[in-house]
């Protein structure tokens, strides 16, 4: 790396710390007719320094950094300037990470066949990887569980375990927290973050901000600490990792000014899904989102961290908190050297990225204002993260979502509520059998037991080991304490704790049909929790550790006790999955689970305790207890002071400073994996995990000029909201699935399938699986949900994958055509990899998310968008069409209009207008190269 050209003559001392110590100070701007530096949004500072440190009169200019440095208020709409952006660091899991790494393996294979140095491939810029995604909730309910789930993980992911341990020796630059240690982001948060970064240049220490960019959308909980740091497809995690910059367009940020304080009652998750309600009802998507105000001096890191978290739900690129004194505490409190603190504070005072109550408050593109006091206990939910349900009108909300399986019981009879709300007295049982009893009618006809109307026909009894229980529409199937959202907040676990003591204490008890996990972030948790004398009140509770992982949040719940899996099946019950998580897209939590709710951790033990999603907490009993006395959530919610307490007394820098003493070793399975040696991956080509994959394989040495596009047949026809998840699918898939086929055909057993997700670092896996999702709708099958198109012109229905081998055959190209949000949720590089190996040469939508449309161009897929007041449905698309696509060939421009020509099935034609979304100089050069990785491999080969 080259040394800072310090062009602004902005370098200087850092007061009170070691004499070689620098830092590139903003105020050197002011030399140069630069005023309110100050009133700039901490976010556009923190970017503006990167700039001016980088800045070399090549790559980054004299006026990039004065044209920032004047950043004002409603000008970034319109505006192209584009900025160089060069992250401090790249942060990766293990289900983006293991086809990153694979990708960079196969770079150097392709340089090493080009007779070129493979050495050139390897990270310029820190990067760390932590495996999180991979353990699955097998076991649960047990002490045994977390050791049972780990070993059936090294199992499963041994192949992927040893790219990664090869890639440890291979690259510098690159460290991996094994599995078994917690989630990427929580790790990050007490952790890997350090605020301010340090590097030698020209024999002195330079101070500057932690920035970064992370192959998952929920980096962005580093925002709470201060840090500014995104979530990006692994494809343009890659590229930083080579040394090429970001390039941003002018930031537009938004403002939240808090004020008040949260009511008793409420909790951090209350909060963060009403703001992600908010938000996302404002329109925030590709801007960023600061918080500011007095409200912010009320508001804990962790609670702070865990809204930032959650900015892909409302769509934002980033939600900075900026640094303020609960910042250094929180940075002392989680046993950060205390040199590294020390400089923290000193530097971000200095360079004016220190909060106080006395800052002037910066200037933004829009402010919007949340009283803190008006939080309400909240879940959000049967299908989207931004759809806030007040709790006393969840049962509300979920009728009215499946309208279609309730109906009015003729006479409306209502009995007293049985215990736990679904006749079930409680205690531990394994699963064994369903038994429908003949009475079952009968007891629909004289009504349900809880005030409400008879459901449609569905109260089905099902016996566990012995004990009988009913299942229902709205019967919880899965309580989960998971996700690095909650589980970092030592707040919300320790809540949930004290919920669960004095549940235990009332008598109260789990129905057995409910699967319970705990699956915190860190080990952190778990001592603290133990100190505070409740994880034993939690395991009575059957939430026994099952791991230290994503787990549910990213459906990777395991199956179902198969009496309850069998019920549900059968009588196509419509059960729910209460989760602290923060996503719950159809189909994502667990294939049979319809309904989702996230929540915080007490109330999903709440839930878990009432046993159903049908009901008003506020106002109806959890349960009944063995003295036949009605308890209610009322009677066991712990006080904010109680919460205090306790988390003072349990939560030490001493538990963080002992789990993170030893984060990059590893357990004794991970020490015994094989650790293949040397510059070059030897591909497996019998492996059914990791593949080469084919992206690189007979690359010129200059891009094919692009074309237009001829008689190209559609794939799908797509709806509003269609996720990464319908695209790529992270779950667990059937045998009868394209890719449970090809596994089946490579020797694979079924019970080894694992998920999509694990396999990543297999293309062939990976594009069978391309809109695998069995929840997805596509208009050309009229109806049925799954992963299937017609083929075109014959009709002939089958899969997406057959049918994309036939248009291949035929030298069809494809699209893909959509509604609104296409392609929101995690930033799966695999969502754009999957659909340009099936063909697809462009998607036309009213709108896409930014990471995916990012990660479309990345790969050389076009996105097109509708014009405003467009869409298929406004301009009669059927998908029967085909289409030519005009005007791409010649001098291409970012955000360029290009003609779509369709001709219908009876020979007539008609056109409309689309808005390329290649929105900077950047993305077109990426699109003429046909990806960013290969536009970065070429630069390589041919310096």
């Amino acid at each position: 790396m080259t040394a800072y050209k310090d062009v602004f003559n902005a370098r200087t001392p850092l007061e009170g710390a070691h004499e070689t110590t620098h830092y590139f100070r903003l105020s050197a701007l002011e030399q140069h007719d630069v005023q309110n530096l100050d009133h700039l949004p901490f976010t556009v500072r923190i970017i503006l320094e990167n700039l001016l440190r980088h800045a070399d009169g090549d790559l980054i200019k004299t006026e990039d950094v004065l044209s920032l440095a004047n950043w004002t208020p409603g000008k970034a709409t319109g505006n192209e300037a584009e900025y160089p952006f060069l992250p401090g660091r790249v942060l990766l899991q293990d289900f983006t990470g293991v086809p990153a790494v694979a990708d960079l393996a196969a770079m150097r294979s392709a340089v090493a066949r080009m007779q070129g140095n493979p050495e050139k491939i390897n990270p310029l810029v820190p990067a760390d990887l932590v495996i999180d995604h991979s353990v699955q909730v097998d076991a649960f309910g047990s002490r045994m569980a977390f050791a049972q789930n780990v070993e059936r993980e090294y199992e499963r992911n041994s192949e992927r375990y040893a790219l990664l341990r090869w890639a440890q020796q291979a690259f510098s630059n690159f460290r991996v927290v094994p599995p078994g240690t917690g989630i990427v982001h929580q790790v990050n948060l007490e952790y890997l973050a350090s605020v301010v970064m340090m590097k030698e240049d020209d024999g002195m220490q330079v101070a500057y901000p932690d920035t970064l960019v992370g192959t998952d959308s929920h980096t962005t909980m580093i925002n709470g600490l201060g840090v500014l740091g995104w979530g990006v497809g692994g494809i343009e995690a890659e590229a930083v990792l080579l040394g090429q910059p970001l390039y941003l367009l002018t930031p537009e940020v938004i403002g939240m000014r808090l004020t008040g304080a949260l009511p008793e009652g409420a909790t951090a998750t209350d909060l963060v899904l009403t703001v992600t309600q908010i938000l996302r009802k404002r329109g925030v998507v590709g801007k960023f989102v600061e918080f500011t105000g007095p409200g912010l001096s009320y508001l804990a890191l962790a609670d702070r961290a865990t809204i930032s978290n959650m900015s892909p739900e409302f769509g934002a690129t980033a939600t900075l908190f900026p640094v303020d004194a609960e910042t250094i505490r929180y940075l002392r409190d989680t046993g950060r050297d205390p040199k590294l603190v020390d400089l923290v504070e000193r530097y971000t005072k200095a360079q004016g990225l220190f909060r106080t109550d006395e800052t002037p408050e910066p200037q933004f593109d829009d402010l919007l204002e949340l009283d803190l006091s008006t939080i309400e206990p909240s879940l959000a939910g049967p299908r989207r993260p931004q759809d806030r349900v007040a709790m006393q009108s969840l049962g509300t909300a979920f009728r009215n979502a499946y309208a279609d399986r309730f109906k009015a019981a003729a006479t409306n009879v209502t009995v007293e509520s049985p215990i736990n709300r679904l006749g079930n007295e409680g205690g531990i049982a394994t699963p064994s059998s369903v038994e429908q009893k003949e009475d079952a009618e009968s007891q629909l006809a004289n009504g349900n037991g809880n005030g409400h109307s008879v459901l449609e026909g569905k109260d089905i009894l099902v016996n566990l080991d012995g004990q009988q229980t009913h299942l229902r529409h709205g019967s919880v199937a899965i309580a989960a304490i998971t996700s690095c959202t909650n589980t970092s907040n030592p707040s919300v676990m320790v809540a949930a704790g004290l919920l669960a003591k004095r549940a235990v204490e009332k008598g109260l008890k789990v129905n057995p049909a409910v699967k319970t996990s705990l699956a915190p972030g860190s080990r952190a948790v778990i001592d603290y929790l133990r100190n505070a004398d409740l994880l034993s009140s939690l395991e009575e509770l059957r939430f026994n550790l099952v791991g230290y992982g994503c787990t549910t949040c990213i459906g990777n719940s395991g199956p179902l006790p198969e009496p309850v899996a069998e019920a549900v099946q059968e009588n196509d019950l419509v059960v729910a999955a209460v989760l602290s998580g923060n996503r719950n897209f159809e189909g994502r939590i667990h294939p049979q689970v319809r309904a989702s709710f996230l929540a915080s951790p007490p109330l999903v033990v709440a839930y878990a305790l009432a046993g159903t999603v049908d009901i008003d907490l506020a106002h109806e009993p959890l349960g009944t207890n063995d003295k036949g006395e009605q308890v209610y959530l009322r009677d066991i919610w712990p006080s904010q002071e109680e919460i205090r307490q306790l988390v003072t007394k349990s939560v030490t820098p001493e538990v963080y400073a002992e789990n993170y003493s030893r984060v990059f070793e590893g357990d004794e399975q991970w020490q015994a994996l094989s650790n293949s040696t040397g510059q070059l991956f030897e591909w497996d080509p019998e492996s059914t995990y990791v593949r080469e994959p084919p992206f690189f394989q007979n690359m010129s040495d200059q891009p094919t000029p692009v074309k237009d596009i001829h008689n190209a047949r559609v794939l799908a026809v797509l709806d509003d909201s269609i996720t990464t998840d319908h695209i790529s699918p992270a779950g667990s898939f059937a045998p009868n699935s394209p890719a449970g086929q090809y596994l089946l055909e490579h020797g694979v057993q079924r019970r080894d399938f694992n998920t999509y997700g694990a396999r990543r670092g297999n293309h062939e896996v990976m594009m069978r699986g391309t809109f695998g999702n069995i929840r997805l709708r596509n208009r050309l099958t009229n109806g049925k949900e799954g992963y299937y198109t017609v083929h075109l012109p014959d009709g002939e229905e089958t899969t997406i994958y057959d049918a994309s081998m036939r248009y291949q055959q035929e030298g069809t190209p494809l699209l893909i055509i959509a509604g609104k949000e296409y392609g929101s949720g995690s930033s799966r590089d695999w969502a754009a990899k999957g659909p340009l190996l099936l063909g697809v040469l462009a998607v036309i939508a009213e709108s896409f998310e930014r990471i995916h449309r990012s990660n479309l161009v990345g790969m050389g897929i076009l996105p097109l968008q509708f014009r405003s007041g467009e869409s298929k449905e406004s301009l009669g698309l059927t998908g029967h069409e085909t289409y030519d696509i005009l005007g791409i060939e010649q001098n291409l421009k970012p955000r360029q209009t290009v003609t779509v020509k369709a001709t219908r099935e009876d020979g007539s034609t008609f056109t409309f207008e689309t808005v390329a979304r290649l929105d900077s100089a950047i993305d077109v050069t990426y699109y003429k190269n046909g990806g960013i990785l290969l536009t970065v491999l070429r630069r390589l080969a041919q310096d």
